[in-house]
């Protein structure tokens, strides 16, 4: 098959994830290692940068499973969720306010995530993540519908020209007022076989703004948290950094603060991707969204202020 203009500048793995629909990333991956998928004629590594002109031969396996089933299907409920969770469209971009739960995409266990899904539902298109949101992170999730939006967004992302707005509740009273936390995270170390990220000299820059916005006494604060790099988990690290972890999180959390907070209902992180902004470098024109606070996490805040946990 060509690759086609649609796949012009795209990463070999992510171009057959999306053309290989159905067939798990792990299955995809050993067939890239095997060197069972060639490009005009030569096998080629996972990040090869794919041209409108290559030529891309792929071994017969849309129809088969790895233990040689057919392919399980995205269930329907996951595709309506997902549907009813589109809070913009236009002719390049979708908006999803991801509900928390869901991941952005297949692996680790999972089948299908966001992506896959959208994949589904638009099967006509090169439907594309522009970022990531943790899994249990709630709300905005920008995904470009072709190529040329998907590379105006990476540009964007990359030189900060997205400006991210999170809603967060972390442990304690804050007292730091507005502080900016400008703190390199190094990824990819390891503790006790799960990925942990850490604050280290060694690591990528990672610039976090904390405003406070309301205090629970000394139990915990809401605060909007803007975002100047999108590393991974940042936020997260920043917040157990300055001694105010998130919420419910159960990696760099507050054992005490998240039971307390359990008793009171929160099953999940108290993390919403609440507003993205940015303008379009090709048009000029401002883009904004915002996605109101989940209901479960809004009824939380309702709870504290009920129990008498309420702002001073």
């Amino acid at each position: 098959m060509l690759a086609g203009a649609a796949a012009e500048g795209q990463r070999l793995d992510n171009f057959l994830l999306r053309t290989l629909a159905g067939v798990p990333r792990s299955r995809v991956y050993r067939l890239l290692r095997k060197g069972e998928v060639r490009v005009n004629g030569k096998r080629s590594k996972a990040d090869y940068r794919l041209a409108a002109t290559d030529e891309v031969r792929l071994p017969p396996v849309r129809d088969v499973a790895p233990d040689g089933s057919a392919p399980r299907r995205l269930p329907d409920a996951m595709l309506e969720s997902v549907r009813a969770a589109i809070i913009h469209e236009d002719a390049r971009l979708l908006v999803l306010d991801k509900p928390a739960g869901l991941a952005v995409h297949g692996g680790s266990g999972l089948s299908f995530g966001a992506i896959e899904a959208l994949r589904a539902l638009f099967p006509d298109e090169t439907i594309e993540l522009a970022h990531r949101l943790d899994r249990d992170t709630s709300g905005c999730l920008l995904i470009a519908r072709d190529r040329p939006a998907l590379r105006q967004l990476h540009a964007l992302l990359r030189e900060g020209g997205v400006e991210k707005h999170y809603a967060a509740l972390v442990a304690g009273r804050w007292r730091l007022g507005n502080k900016t936390i400008d703190a390199p995270v190094l990824t990819n170390t390891r503790q006790g076989g799960e990925r942990v990220v850490r604050v280290h000299a060694a690591g990528k820059t990672a610039i976090s703004r904390f405003m406070p916005r309301r205090n629970f006494r000394a139990l915990a604060t809401l605060m909007d948290v803007a975002i100047d790099t999108g590393r991974t988990h940042q936020i997260r690290v920043h917040a157990a950094f300055a001694g105010h972890p998130v919420a419910g999180d159960d990696k760099y959390g507050d054992r005490d603060v998240n039971r307390r907070l359990q008793e009171l209902g929160l099953r999940r992180m108290f993390l919403h991707a609440a507003e993205l902004s940015f303008r379009w470098p090709d048009t000029g024109l401002a883009f904004r969204i915002a996605a109101p606070l989940p209901p479960d996490l809004a009824e939380l805040l309702n709870r504290l202020e009920g129990a008498g946990v309420s702002q001073e």
